[in-house]
């Protein structure tokens, strides 16, 4: 049994970015920055960099589902995210896990399913397991473009067809989806389309130039979790994560000889030069 704590924790169950620019080292940063504990799950091992991925090593689906089991019975987290899961044994051992959680616990499901260039990360048997056992689970569901694209059965080419995916997505079960605009052309870039069955709001916000945008989809699952920790509001949560990430970005950090990280403690940062 979990013993409450007068301090926000949050849990992160995702895959190690080696280049320090996202998945669970991202995650864990942007707890950090919103002044939350964080716990985290590893489901797989990376070798990447700025130019991109080597090698990636799943951890066993036991492995992963013992770090959960450490985690949640002994600290109470207020918010959850899910990441990059790789397989279907990996999701079925997190769904598993997830739906014996009472169901006031958030979770926060970005899908990693498909690259924001829309290249396919896991297989269909991996996919059809995410959409029948987590995706219900989901408080918040945050899916890119080419992943609604692929949920939906829509094209997603303009703001109407985001508005039609983000509804058809809903009657997939999760409470709320977020269908991020980063990938979209134009004016729609930095977009996102929220529906929770109730309410369709469209979310705009500044688009910042740059090409050091690795981890952003990390980083914006990983700061509505840690604002729903800290007891926002679910639509609260994600216009704040938003307005975080746009922050980060305009910090975001030159380094290495491909595309960098977002500046996850902008108020930290100076120009070494």
């Amino acid at each position: 049994m979990t013993m409450p704590s007068p301090w926000p924790a949050a849990l992160t169950i995702a895959g190690s970015d080696s280049g320090g620019g996202a998945g669970i080292q991202a995650d864990l940063r942007t707890f950090a920055f919103h002044r939350v504990h964080g716990t985290s799950a590893l489901t797989c091992v990376t070798a990447q960099n700025t130019l991109g991925v080597m090698r990636v090593d799943a951890l066993p689906p036991k492995a992963v589902t013992a770090q959960l089991d450490a985690i949640l019975s002994d600290i109470a987290v207020q918010g959850i995210k899910t990441g990059m899961l790789l397989n279907q044994g990996i999701i079925q051992a997190v769904a598993d896990t997830l739906g014996s959680l009472p169901q006031t616990t958030p979770v926060v499901v970005d899908p990693v399913m498909v690259s924001r260039t829309g290249a396919q990360l896991i297989d269909d048997a991996a996919i059809a397991t995410l959409i029948r056992r987590l995706i219900p689970q989901a408080y918040i569901l945050t899916p890119n473009r080419h992943e609604a694209e692929m949920l939906s059965g829509l094209a997603i080419a303009t703001l109407a067809d985001m508005e039609a995916a983000a509804r058809q997505i809903h009657q997939l079960g999760p409470t709320a989806v977020l269908v991020k605009g980063g990938g979209m052309a134009d004016a729609l870039r930095g977009t996102d389309v929220w529906f929770d069955g109730r309410e369709l709001v469209v979310l705009a916000t500044e688009v910042v130039d740059t090409i050091h945008t690795h981890g952003t989809g990390c980083t914006l699952s990983a700061a509505i979790a840690a604002n729903l920790a800290l007891g926002k509001d679910a639509l609260t949560a994600v216009r704040d994560a938003k307005d975080y990430v746009t922050s980060a970005l305009k910090h975001a950090l030159a380094i290495g000889k491909g595309q960098g990280p977002v500046g996850h403690f902008f108020p930290l940062l100076t120009n070494p030069t």
